[in-house]
C-alpha cells in the first residue's frame, strides 16, 4: 500500500469520526434546548389601542354606548363612577398611568379601575379580561386587590358606619310609619360559598350549606343602606354564635352610640332594636323575633304583628338581594385563596353599594366628601357611670335581658293591634 492510498483511507476515518461527532453534539443540544426553561413569551397586547377604544366607547363626548348601558356594565353612574376613580388615584399611585423602562406608556387609570369593577360586576375571571381590556391575569387580579384597598380607605369612613343622629332619627321615623317606633334596622347572615377553601379547612367552613362557607352579617334599613357589616366567620357558626362574635352591640355595652327615644304603648324606651328571625331572642333581648312559640295557638294580634315583622324584616333579605345582582362575584363562588382579600371584596361591594343608594336618593348631582358626614351625638354616661365596670356589666345585662326583650315585642303587638283597628273593634264585641 502506497502513502497516497494510505492517507486517503486516514483522511475517510477522520472524516467519519468528525461526522459522528457532529451528530452527537447536535443531539446534545436539540436536548438541552428542549430540556431548558422556555423564555417567556413577550405578546403585544396594544393596550394603548384597547385604551382608545374603551374611552370611544364610554368617555368622550359622544360615546358608543349611553348612560343605560354604562350604568349596566360599571353598576353605577358615569358621574360616580369619576367620584371613584379619582379617590382610587388619590389613594394608592399604581392606578396612576406610567411609562415602563422602555419609554411605552402603561395602562390608564381607566384602564385599571374598569378591570376591577368588571371582575367585581360579573363575577369573571382575570383572563377573561385580556380580549377586550389587553390586560393579562396577573395585572388584573393586582388591579382587583389594590382597588378593594383604595376604595376601603378612601370611603370606607363615610360608607361603612354606624349611623349617626340624622340617620338614626331618619330611620326611626320612617320605621315607626310602618309600625316599629325604635326600630335602627334588619339583621340577618348571608353565607358566600368559597371554592377553594384549603382542604384542611373544610371541617371548619362546612356547615348546613354542605359546602364550604364564609358569613356575612349586616344589618340593613328600608333604602337598602347596610348600616353594619361583619364578614369572615366560618360557615358552621349558627346567626347566635356569629352575633355572639361581632362587635354590633359593643357601642351600647360601653355607653356610645346615637341616643335613641321613642314610646311604645305609653312607655318610654332609651336604646332602640333590629328586627331578626326567630333563633336570635333567646340569646339577645334588643331584637325583636316572630317566633311566638308552639305551645299555644297564635292570636289574631300575634298573627298582625308577625305579618307586619316579616315585612319589615325584608329589609336585609332585600339589601343582600341586591348587593349579590349588583356584584356578581359576591353571588357566586369564591375562586381566591386568600381570606383576607375575600374580605377586602365584600366590604368593598358593600361600600360601593352603599355609595350607590345614596347617589340614587339624593340625586346624582349631590358632592360628596367627609363634610357631609356630621359628628355621632353619644349616649349620654353620667359622671359616676364613665368608665366603671359596674356600668359596662349593667348596659351588657340590660341589653341581654330577655323579660325586657319579651315585653317590648308585647307592647308592640298591643300597639299595631289598636292602630290597626281590629283591637277596638274586639273590645266593643
Amino acid at each position: 500500500m502506497d502513502k497516497a492510498t494510505t492517507f486517503m483511507m486516514l483522511m475517510e476515518e477522520e472524516n467519519q469520526y468528525a461526522d459522528d461527532r457532529e451528530q452527537e453534539l447536535e443531539v446534545f443540544l436539540a436536548a438541552t434546548v428542549a430540556n431548558s426553561p422556555k423564555r417567556r413569551r413577550v405578546i403585544n397586547r396594544r393596550r394603548l389601542d384597547a385604551n382608545e377604544r374603551l374611552m370611544e366607547d364610554y368617555f368622550v363626548e359622544t360615546p358608543t354606548y349611553g348612560a343605560e348601558k354604562f350604568r349596566a356594565r360599571y353598576r353605577m353612574s358615569k358621574e360616580t363612577f369619576m367620584i371613584v376613580l379619582e379617590e382610587v388615584v388619590k389613594q394608592d399611585d399604581f392606578f396612576t398611568q406610567k411609562m415602563d423602562v422602555a419609554k411605552r406608556l402603561g395602562f390608564s387609570s381607566i384602564q385599571k379601575v374598569t378591570a376591577a369593577l368588571r371582575m367585581l360586576a360579573y363575577g369573571c375571571s382575570a383572563d377573561q379580561l385580556d380580549e377586550n381590556l389587553r390586560i393579562g391575569k396577573t395585572t388584573a387580579l393586582e388591579c382587583l386587590r389594590r382597588f378593594c384597598k383604595a376604595v376601603i380607605a378612601g370611603f370606607g369612613e363615610s360608607y361603612l358606619r354606624a349611623p349617626n343622629q340624622a340617620d338614626v332619627e331618619r330611620l326611626l321615623k320612617e320605621n315607626a310609619g310602618r309600625g316599629f317606633p325604635g326600630m335602627l334596622g334588619s339583621l340577618d347572615c348571608m353565607h358566600w360559598e368559597w371554592k377553594n377553601c384549603p382542604t384542611a379547612w373544610h371541617g371548619q367552613f362546612r356547615g348546613k350549606e354542605q359546602v364550604p362557607t364564609i358569613i356575612l352579617e349586616a344589618v340593613a334599613s328600608y333604602d337598602l343602606w347596610i348600616w353594619h357589616a361583619f364578614f369572615g366567620l366560618p360557615g358552621t357558626l349558627i346567626d347566635i354564635n356569629v352575633l355572639d362574635r361581632s362587635d354590633l352591640l359593643d357601642d351600647l355595652a360601653d355607653g356610645k352610640g346615637p341616643a335613641v327615644n321613642f314610646t311604645v304603648n305609653n312607655r318610654a324606651y332609651k336604646m332602640g332594636y333590629y328586627l331578626t328571625d326567630g333563633i336570635n331572642h333567646r340569646v339577645v333581648s334588643k331584637k325583636v323575633p316572630y317566633d311566638w312559640g308552639s305551645t299555644y295557638k297564635i292570636t289574631p294580634k300575634q298573627k298582625l304583628f308577625t305579618r307586619a315583622q316579616e315585612a319589615a324584616r325584608k329589609d336585609v333579605e332585600r339589601a343582600f338581594g341586591v348587593l349579590q345582582q349588583r356584584f356578581r362575584i359576591v353571588a357566586g363562588p369564591a375562586r381566591i385563596w386568600d381570606i383576607g382579600v375575600l374580605d377586602d371584596i365584600m366590604t368593598t361591594c358593600i361600600i360601593l353599594h352603599n355609595l350607590i343608594v345614596e347617589r340614587q336618593r339624593e340625586g346624582s348631582n349631590e358632592d360628596i366628601g367627609e363634610e357631609r358626614v356630621p359628628p355621632v351625638d353619644m349616649l349620654p354616661i353620667t359622671e359616676e357611670e364613665e368608665g366603671t365596670y359596674g356600668a359596662y356589666i349593667a348596659r351588657k345585662l340590660k341589653i341581654v335581658d330577655r323579660a325586657e326583650h319579651l315585653q317590648l315585642r308585647e307592647y308592640l303587638a298591643t300597639q299595631m293591634w289598636n292602630r290597626s283597628g281590629d283591637g277596638k273593634n274586639q273590645e266593643m264585641v
